[in-house]
């Protein structure tokens, strides 16, 4: 599974019940073959998914998308991508509240 898969089977994988009543947006920037140029968005628990990023998003994600799969299949500490500069995340509080429920922890 590519990053660009892993991310568009996120409306599939999240269960409403956890998101209802939440709203946040996403925007994931993933460089290198399987990435891509995608924005996740959480509504009331709903979830979609669309190209590029949107006029406003909570919390953007850069990394190569070898190495952001790399972290979602746990062959990659999150905390250690972080430090080395190999995920980058401008709101890392708004990530891990997510974290989980996107299967990005164990």
């Amino acid at each position: 599974m590519t990053a660009e898969e892993f991310i568009r089977s996120l409306p599939t994988r999240i269960d409403p019940e956890i998101i209802e009543k939440k709203k946040s947006t996403f925007y994931f920037d993933l460089s290198g073959e399987g990435g891509g140029q995608l924005c996740l968005i959480l509504n009331n628990g709903e979830v979609e998914v669309l190209e590029g990023p949107q006029e406003y998003h909570n919390c953007e994600v850069r990394a190569d998308a070898g190495d952001f799969m790399r972290v979602v299949r746990g062959e990659l500490n999150p905390m250690m991508a972080l430090l080395t500069g190999r995920l980058k995340v401008n709101n890392q509080k708004e990530l891990l509240k997510y974290a989980k429920i996107f299967g990005l922890t164990r």
